[in-house]
């Protein structure tokens, strides 16, 4: 069908000038690109390892383990509790959890900063709440609620018995004689596993600024991942922090954590110093107590119901119900293309789509800054916090107090206008040519993700395959998969990320849908008397060229984002591409996987007995 050209005049009265924004945009940008790349962070091994050692936790001694279990779980966050939880629903006995942490939680497990609490509604964000009989207490739960949760998964499917704890992987060997992975651990264990469950956590290992001097400040340093209390005072669960009281504290940093700390921050401190590179998108969170008489009124297989209505929603499928109705369900429903009545989609011209999902994303940008205007009482502080990008550029963010704290007189923004703290010098944090004392320095820098560091990096270990081959030789130019989970030349290993696999703003629903599939393929092994399960070359050949092909669609918009996470701090490439999520969307991944697994056929795996050759 013929469609308008983007000049059409039912653009004249928009309410801003799209020129002048696509200009502000890539001045926003371009200021904030820098030569170094992802070199401008310090990873946290070597002479940065301070920074990430667990505070609250004695060393934990035990002798070594040389046994053999049905399947190596690595990492206990949630995507390891729904692995083992299906898994022992499947019938798998000896399933072993290994995890650097003292408990189950992964992220809620390490991150005890204040005001830490999820930003999706844990109606949705908790996995398995009928199965465990739990309903969280507020719309959005605080850290020590989640990290309760992660604890009674563990319990109710016995995932305590066997596993090790305070425990590092430090690498694994496929034995092809017996079909099975011999794990080495930094406690001299050696532990045969007929399958491996690659579940180390989407954003799990901090990353430390490259400031000049950092190594050497003269204050007190910690990463807001592990919050040093006996510094500030209170505790995971007692967010007074008492001792900051006469201490002038510097935040690098305004993302996710960031925002969630501040507010205490400044309530508690003498003075606080926010250094903000680029501002975020702060919508609307809206929190409250759950409801008693929702409660009673809910159904058996609500929470299943609730989770495929926000995925539908915010995945852009045309939904009557919204369920959920939150910050992100309202901002798929503000960046919906604003197309004629009737008009579908997949008729128009994809440059008219373009435009009009364009469009979409400026008046919503636009809301987002005059929100900030009307919250935040001085211009100059406002007009800094004012972000000027496309709304996905960054994961936004939702919060009820953050923007007002910029109004208290101990709360000082420092803009770096996108460069960040110049030097550090004893206990001065220096921008420009304005110094800062500090008594205190919180790193909300955020985390190694699958956007910036190889995988094995932020594994800590290596996996060697079939003859000899490395995980790190395979992976060198970037992820290889089928399905982002099988990997040819590494038998029985099941790999769960967002690399080449679907990617949802809710994660454990996505982590659940990749639990139950590997315990598909378990059982149908199971069923077929075979133990050992592998991507085909060719296979795994076809599915990275398709998540190459799809991601390129996208090429455009990572290089006109402001620099970040997910556009390789603004240089996109290859790898990038390569290590992105499948770009056709999580609805059309897990039709796939439905698909896949009604047909039956194991498609795309070579399935056979250690004794035998022969595919099922």
């Amino acid at each position: 069908m013929s469609t308008q050209t983007p000049e059409s005049a039912e653009h004249k009265t928009l309410g801003f000038d799209v020129e002048a924004l696509r200009a502000k945009y890539r001045e926003e940008r371009d200021k904030r690109v820098r030569s170094d790349g992802n070199a401008q962070y310090h990873s946290t091994a070597g002479e940065f390892a301070q920074y990430v050692e667990d505070p609250d936790v004695e060393p934990l001694k035990r002798e070594p383990l040389a046994d053999a279990v049905d399947v190596v779980i690595v990492g206990g966050g949630f995507g390891g509790l729904l692995a083992g939880a299906r898994l022992r629903q499947a019938g798998l006995e000896r399933i072993r959890i290994i995890d650097t942490a003292a408990d189950f939680g992964g992220t809620w497990y390490w991150n005890r900063y204040p005001g830490a609490r999820c930003d999706i509604e844990a109606y949705i964000y908790l996995p398995m709440l009928e199965e465990v009989g739990i309903m969280p207490t507020e719309k959005y739960a605080k850290r020590s609620e989640i990290f309760a949760h992660a604890q009674a998964l563990a319990r109710k499917f016995d995932l305590y018995r066997d596993a090790c704890l305070q425990t590092s992987v430090t690498g694994m060997v496929w034995d092809e004689k017996t079909g099975q992975w011999i794990v080495s651990t930094n406690r001299g264990d050696r532990i045969r596993a007929t399958y491996v469950v690659m579940s180390i956590g989407y954003l799990h290992r901090p990353k430390l600024p490259a400031i000049p001097g950092i190594e050497t400040f003269a204050g007190r340093a910690f990463h807001a991942s592990r919050w040093d209390y006996s510094y500030t005072g209170g505790a995971p669960g007692d967010w007074s922090l008492p001792k900051l009281a006469n201490k002038r504290v510097g935040v690098v940093g305004t993302g996710a954590t960031a925002i969630q700390c501040i507010p205490y921050l400044a309530e508690a401190s003498e003075q606080l110093y926010v250094f903000q590179r680029t501002p975020s998108v702060i919508g609307v969170r809206a929190n409250r107590p759950t409801d008693p008489d929702w409660v009673a009124s809910l159904e058996p297989g609500w929470q299943q119901r609730r989770l495929d209505n926000f995925h539908a929603l915010t995945s852009g499928a045309a939904v009557s119900e919204d369920l959920v109705s939150d910050g992100w369900t309202n901002i798929t429903s503000k960046l919906a293309a604003n197309l004629p009545k009737g008009v579908k989609a997949e008729d128009v011209d994809p440059e008219r789509l373009a435009y009009e999902a364009e469009l979409s994303d400026f008046a919503y940008m636009e809301y987002i800054r005059k929100r900030i205007a009307e919250l935040v009482e001085d211009p100059a502080t406002a007009e800094a916090l004012k972000p000027y990008y496309r709304t996905f550029c960054k994961r936004p963010l939702f919060h009820d107090e953050y923007l007002q704290t910029f109004n208290r007189p101990n709360v000082t923004l420092v803009d770096t206008e996108g460069r960040g703290i110049s030097r550090i010098e004893g206990k001065w944090a220096i921008v420009g040519d304005q110094k800062y004392e500090l008594d205190c320095l919180v790193l909300a820098s955020g985390f190694e993700s699958e956007y910036d560091t190889p995988y094995m990096d932020r594994t800590g270990f290596d996996v060697i395959g079939r003859d000899g081959r490395s995980l790190s030789q395979w992976w060198a130019d970037g992820a290889r998969t089928l399905h982002g989970m099988h990997v040819h030349g590494f038998p029985n290993i099941f790999v769960v990320s967002r690399t080449q696999s679907g990617l949802q703003i809710n994660a454990p629903f996505m982590l659940n849908e990749q639990a139950q599939h590997i315990a598909y393929i378990i059982r149908t092994l199971r069923e077929r008397n075979c133990t050992i399960v592998e991507a085909t070359k060719e296979a795994e050949d076809e599915w990275v060229k398709t998540i190459v092909e799809l991601a390129v669609l996208d090429l455009d918009f990572l290089n006109e984002c402001t620099p970040g996470l997910i556009n390789n701090e603004g240089a996109p490439n290859r790898r990038n591409l390569q290590n992105s999520s499948y770009g056709g969307g999580s609805i059309k991944f897990l039709e796939l996987w439905r698909n896949w697994r009604e047909a039956n056929e194991l498609e795309g795996l070579r399935a056979y007995r250690p004794d035998s050759a022969a595919e099922s």
